[in-house]
């Protein structure tokens, strides 16, 4: 197939590798080139703008930071990909975005007689899970494609049902973290080791995945992650948003919010998300810190 990948950054690269690898034509674009070089070395077209790329292609992927660009990067009247897509053609955003852009955007594309899936995804490859909202005979239609990428591709309804999912499972593994991060603040202020809790956590009723990915730079106080805080922050404000539009509770989420939105205060937006343990920390005056040796 003719595809287009606009977003080749942290997670869209490896994802459009996956699509060269499996044999398609592949022609991509970002605002910075050089995220690219590697694609294009293995075969991947270059577009100098959305519009281009979108000429050339039967479907459109995008991996963009927010709303904001996503609407921006789909509707510019000049080089946009509706200014460059053929009717009939489709439109697969892999962001994590809020709903009620993607219907917003959905209707512009029906008009235009576009097809579109909200599909954002969660963890890396080659152990990625991707969550499908659209028409159901759209999702089967390009489902080998998306399952080039994804170890799991699910479809989980309608539009914006992807994006959906997404934010809900955002807001339960980020809100465990801050909660995992307080609780071994109370055990580090009631002079319980650290090292020891660390083993306890993942074995106990407290066992919680991002937890599990961040427990060791959290204890050698680097907190480097291949995901910023900036990023974590978006989707946990677009989860409370999303709360707030359908009327349900979110009090621990608005918690985890404040936090985050702290620790971007500081300065912190662009670190791994972990270090959003550090704001925690200085409210406890003290630190969860491994007590071992290398």
């Amino acid at each position: 197939m003719q595809l287009g990948y606009i977003g080749t950054g942290t997670m869209g690269n490896p994802m459009a590798k996956a699509l060269i690898e499996a044999g398609h034509s592949v022609t991509v674009y970002d605002v910075r080139r050089e995220s690219a070089t590697n694609l294009c070395e293995m075969g991947a077209n270059w577009a100098d703008s959305p519009r281009e790329l979108s000429e050339a292609s039967e479907v459109v992927f995008t991996s963009l930071p927010g709303p904001v660009e996503t609407e921006k990067v789909l509707t510019d009247p000049d080089n946009g990909i509706l200014a460059g897509i053929k009717t009939g053609g489709t439109w697969v955003d892999t962001t994590t975005n809020s709903p009620t852009t993607i219907h917003k955007l959905a209707d512009i594309c029906k008009q235009r007689g576009i097809e579109i899936l909200d599909s954002p995804v969660s963890g890396r490859i080659p152990n990625m899970t991707m969550m499908v909202g659209g028409d159901p005979a759209v999702f089967e239609k390009h489902r080998a494609v998306l399952e080039t990428m994804g170890k799991d591709v699910i479809y989980v309804g309608g539009t914006a049902s992807g994006c959906t999912a997404k934010l809900v499972t955002q807001y339960l593994g980020y809100s465990n973290f801050i909660a995992g991060i307080e609780g071994m603040l109370i055990g580090a202020k009631a002079g319980l080791d650290m090292d020891i809790l660390a083993k306890l956590i993942p074995i106990s009723a407290s066992a919680s995945g991002v937890m599990a990915r961040s427990m060791d730079v959290v204890l050698d106080g680097t907190f480097a992650s291949n995901g910023t805080l900036d990023i974590v922050a978006k989707d946990l404000h677009l989860a409370c948003q999303l709360a707030r539009d359908v009327q349900a509770p979110s009090r621990i989420g608005d918690i985890v919010d404040d936090v985050l939105q702290r620790a971007q205060a500081q300065g912190l937006g662009q670190e791994g998300y972990p270090i959003v343990a550090r704001i925690l920390e200085q409210m406890a005056n003290a630190e969860v810190r491994s007590t071992q040796k290398e």
